[in-house]
């Protein structure tokens, strides 16, 4: 084992030290103080929209965490976080992804020239990348002519036999290439606008992306200009609005004198 390898692996002994220190902490908050921790989970929620779902109330969701399921989750975030290579301003790295058809291909190989390219990571069982869906659908509308999207499908965020929400869609994590591909298809239903595709099941553009549980990038020629910050507490399709409304509006003509 080299340096490099130790050091990666000393890295993620910290990290799981501190994630279980946190889990049980907030575990024993929860038991002493079960009305403020609640309050707390739900204020975070407020971001993410969690809060505001129809679709799940708190008892849903906020009991959930500090569970077992929960620590491995973050501990595999926290984990995945130190393999990302996607740098603003840095080459995007050029994952093999897979189309709902099982062709292979390569992010690059939807980048068209100069036109931006967003990248908008995430996974069915996520809820609030669900509940923004539609704010993504109007990007895609109102910015068809001058810049491309595309979906990249990525492991599940909450699948029902791991960190699992009630009333949640019912998809496992994925064991086959099949399996994430039949998870994709159903945003299908949502109608996208845009191409589908899925990450391998290595996790290779999830890892080097940094892009669980969900992540939004806008590349353009190649170079990343804008970085999402980690879902699900950052993850703002406007922030890409107000990044596609600056590539894509041709500069003013100023008339010389």
């Amino acid at each position: 084992m080299g340096l490099p390898q130790l050091w990666l692996w000393l890295k993620r002994l910290v990290i799981f030290l501190q994630v279980a220190l946190e889990v049980a902490v907030g575990k024993v908050l929860m038991t002493l103080f079960p009305g403020r921790v609640k309050q707390s989970i739900l204020a975070m929620g407020q971001k993410t929209g969690m809060a505001r779902n129809p679709r799940f109330a708190p008892d849903n969701w906020v009991p959930t965490f500090f569970s077992i399921q929960y620590f491995w989750f973050v501990l595999k975030v926290r984990w995945q976080r130190l393999e990302d290579r996607a740098e603003f301003g840095g080459l995007a790295p050029n994952c093999t992804v897979v189309c709902l058809s099982g062709q292979k291909c390569n992010i690059w190989d939807f980048i068209q020239g100069s036109r931006p390219l967003v990248l908008n990571f995430g996974s069915c069982t996520c809820p609030s990348f669900l509940l923004k869906f539609d704010q993504f659908k109007r990007l895609v509308d109102d910015f068809a002519s001058t810049a491309d999207f595309l979906i990249i499908y990525i492991e599940e965020a909450h699948a029902t036999d791991g960190w699992a929400f009630k009333n949640n869609v019912d998809i496992r994590q994925h064991r086959s290439l099949q399996e994430r591909v039949r998870a994709a298809r159903m945003l299908l239903a949502r109608s996208p606008q845009c191409p589908v595709v899925v990450d391998t099941m290595q996790n290779q553009s999830s890892q080097l992306y940094a892009a669980l549980p969900e992540r939004l990038y806008v590349i353009q020629e190649g170079r990343i200009c804008y970085k999402g910050k980690a879902g699900p507490w950052n993850y703002n399709p406007e922030e890409v609005r107000a990044v596609l409304e600056k590539l894509c509006t041709p500069p003013r003509h100023v008339p010389q004198l």
